[in-house]
């Protein structure tokens, strides 16, 4: 009988230190300060907080112009909360469980697609070879037919008061490799200048880089083997057309090469989230994740 109530006691102080231990942990708990959110403005039961404002400042703002800015913010917050809550009241139910479901299947999306992307980001070989590349433009080139003309070109940008302008003409012309050694070595003097005349531009990009050269007279100067000089009051244009495209003709590969690399990246991109979306529902059917129930479940 001692001995049980001895049990007893011992049991009675034990449970009274944890309930001991358990208030002071609940009045820590409790007399903890709890950081509260500066409240800047509120519309029945949506509430603007100071931190959401932060993000929308820039260091570089006048004060003046933030204290304009930010009551500018609170405005238009507080016109679209306003608006929300009577829409809300005023709109057919009908009406209102139709956006529920839009916002819903947004949401979904947004979701979804930011997983694909980054399923796709970690798994998905971004690499085409030149080999798949050519390939396919030959394959394919038909479809690749221009919708502008595009040219081939070397061109310099001379200041007017330029002293050694025929010297740099001729060269220009002949453009051998003394040619271009020399060009090369006065190329500081020049305040533009392209000698890659293997590559394709289009039209609308030299006429942008010269002046004097408009869609209206790019037929008189931008012609195959043809050398033009213009000016105007900022400089002397030089350039000695190489080759040129028109409008419908097949592009060259090296002008369509990012296109076709992007086609191709596409297609593989649509391939492997079919392929993954079908390995998803797979593996959530294979864990039970997954079941669809027909009439005579």
């Amino acid at each position: 009988m001692i001995f049980s109530n001895q049990y007893r006691l011992r049991k009675i102080r034990i449970g009274s230190c944890l309930a001991l231990l358990f208030i002071c942990s609940s009045c820590e708990t409790f007399f903890k300060k709890k950081e509260e959110k500066v409240v800047v403005a509120r519309v029945g039961d949506a509430y603007l907080y100071e931190e959401d404002l932060v993000p929308l400042l820039r260091t570089n703002v006048l004060k003046q112009d933030s204290a304009s800015f930010v009551t500018n913010y609170i405005n238009n917050w507080a016109s679209r909360q306003i608006l929300l809550s009577k829409a809300k009241i005023n709109l057919p139910e009908e009406k209102l469980a139709e956006f529920e479901g839009l916002v819903n299947d947004y949401r979904t999306d947004l979701y979804t697609r930011a997983y694909k992307e980054a399923l796709i980001q970690q798994g998905q070989d971004t690499t085409v070879s030149a080999t798949q590349l050519r390939r396919f433009y030959e394959k394919e080139k038909e479809n690749f037919k221009l919708k502008e003309k595009v040219v081939q070109i070397r061109f310099i940008e001379l200041p007017k008061q330029f002293l050694n302008k025929e010297a740099v003409i001729e060269k220009l012309k002949r453009f051998n490799s003394d040619d271009k050694r020399y060009l090369d070595s006065i190329g500081v003097q020049f305040k533009k200048l392209n000698f890659n005349d293997s590559i394709w531009v289009s039209a609308a990009r030299v006429i942008d880089e010269i002046p004097p050269l408009t869609y209206e007279n790019q037929d008189r100067y931008l012609k195959k083997s043809q050398f033009f000089e213009l000016q105007d009051s900022i400089g002397v244009y030089l350039a000695k057309v190489t080759g040129t495209l028109g409008v419908n003709d097949i592009a060259p590969f090296l002008y369509i090469e990012p296109t076709i690399k992007q086609v191709l990246l596409n297609r593989r991109k649509l391939n492997y989230i079919r392929k993954l979306e079908t390995e998803i529902i797979d593996e959530a059917i294979k864990e039970k994740e997954f079941e669809v129930y027909g009439k005579d479940d």
